[in-house]
């Protein structure tokens, strides 16, 4: 007999579960919230799957195969899965998850006002579904599992999620509620991994860890934006996984030399600020779109570039998706959880780029830096010749030609 998975049986006393020990203020803030509306009376049958992904882009790519397989996995139909995911990627959402119905809710709201919170927990109540799924290895309870815990469903399915002391009373809260909870490794395996792990383990079948894919539009490109082109991306939500803007001022420099327009992407609050960039201003070659692109804009743009040049970020993952020429510049914070890919997984138009350090796996609380506007050490440490050398494996010496 071949074991596919281990279910995990969390259990507490009564009293625990009323009234727990360890909380933090903001559960008990939001729990009389949440409990108003789990407790609200629902009439009519429970049908469908509610999927909850209340996480970013990259993410968001990383599980779309592995919610082809929910159907034969869950026993429902594609018209009866949703999916409740970040309003941040809803521009795409019925690209990348054209079988499905997503509901897009304002996470950093649903975090911190009140009002906002009830009104989403009262429309996810009233969804009323008969299985409730979040299979987030990373992921926030007062989040994620606090829409499952509302929701109610006769059937909540939950992977086994990243623990610390911080919050651990909370997820043992949850999953002790009468959940299936469901192991998918250990860190750091890859989330490719545990995606095919959970569905392994809910459909009693072996599912591989598959590459994420992406049938995206055919649409014209953004006025400006000339053929042939390489994409770079500088930016990211958290400073210290930026590679040194001068760093990627330099590797346009040599883009250019080898044949390329450049198209620097981002968003608003990701503009350059500093000088490095001046010099390539004069260069018609060079197109600066940062915050001046809407997200299915940037999929047209990625999707049509010769070349994509990322930091470890949503975008890199979408570029991959799409099936184009990408490099992807990787710190060791989580090293392996998301970036790189695993072998198997990790298809040819991708390229990895990182430089090993004693203290990988940091989990971004870096004590090397100055302050927190600065480049990580283990990304700033990429080379710009490391980065060189992996867009040749993908695009060849056009300068040779």
């Amino acid at each position: 007999m071949v074991v596919l998975f281990n279910r995990i049986e969390i259990t507490a006393s009564p009293f625990w579960r009323l009234l727990p020990k360890g909380m933090r203020r903001r559960w008990w803030l939001f729990r009389v919230l949440d409990g108003i509306a789990r407790r609200w009376p629902v009439f009519g049958s429970r049908t469908g799957l509610l999927a909850i992904r209340m996480d970013g882009i990259g993410d968001m790519v990383l599980f779309q195969q592995s919610l082809e397989h929910y159907p034969e996995a869950f026993g429902v139909n594609f018209d009866e899965i949703t999916v409740l995911g970040c309003d941040s990627w809803q521009g795409i959402s019925k690209e990348v998850f054209p079988k499905v119905k997503v509901v897009a809710i304002n996470e950093h709201k649903y975090a911190r006002n009140a009002l906002y919170r009830l009104t989403v927990n009262f429309r996810v109540r009233l969804m009323a579904p008969a299985v409730t799924v979040a299979d987030a290895y990373f992921r926030r309870a007062l989040m994620s599992d606090s829409l499952a815990w509302v929701a109610n469903a006769p059937r909540t399915v939950v992977a086994m999620p990243y623990i610390n002391e911080k919050t651990r009373t909370e997820y043992r809260w949850y999953m002790s509620q009468g959940w299936e909870v469901i192991d998918t490794g250990i860190y750091p395996d890859h989330e490719t991994d545990r995606h095919a792990a959970f569905i392994s383990a809910v459909g009693d079948k072996i599912v591989a860890p598959e590459t994420p894919r992406i049938t995206w539009r055919d649409r014209e490109l953004p006025a400006g934006v000339k053929t042939p082109y390489a994409v770079l991306n500088p930016g990211s939500n958290e400073y210290g996984r930026r590679w040194p803007l001068k760093d990627y001022a330099s590797l346009a420099k040599w883009l250019r030399t080898e044949g390329l327009r450049v198209v620097f992407v981002g968003k608003p609050d990701e503009k350059a600020s500093d000088d490095a960039l001046v010099p390539l201003r004069a260069d018609e070659g060079v197109l600066d779109l940062t915050g001046h692109s809407t997200l299915p804009e940037l999929l047209d743009i990625m999707k049509n570039a010769a070349l994509v040049v990322s930091n470890d970020t949503g975008p890199a993952h979408v570029s991959i998706a799409l099936g184009t020429n990408t490099v992807v510049i990787v710190g060791g914070g989580h090293f392996g959880c998301f970036v790189p890919y695993p072998e198997g997984v990790a298809p040819g138009h991708a390229q990895f780029v990182y430089e090993r350090m004693e203290c990988y796996h940091c989990f971004w609380r870096c004590d090397k830096r100055d302050n927190n506007y600065q480049s990580y050490p283990c990304v700033s440490a990429v080379r710009v010749e490391q980065v060189k050398a992996a867009c040749l494996e993908l695009i060849g010496d056009k300068s040779d030609g």
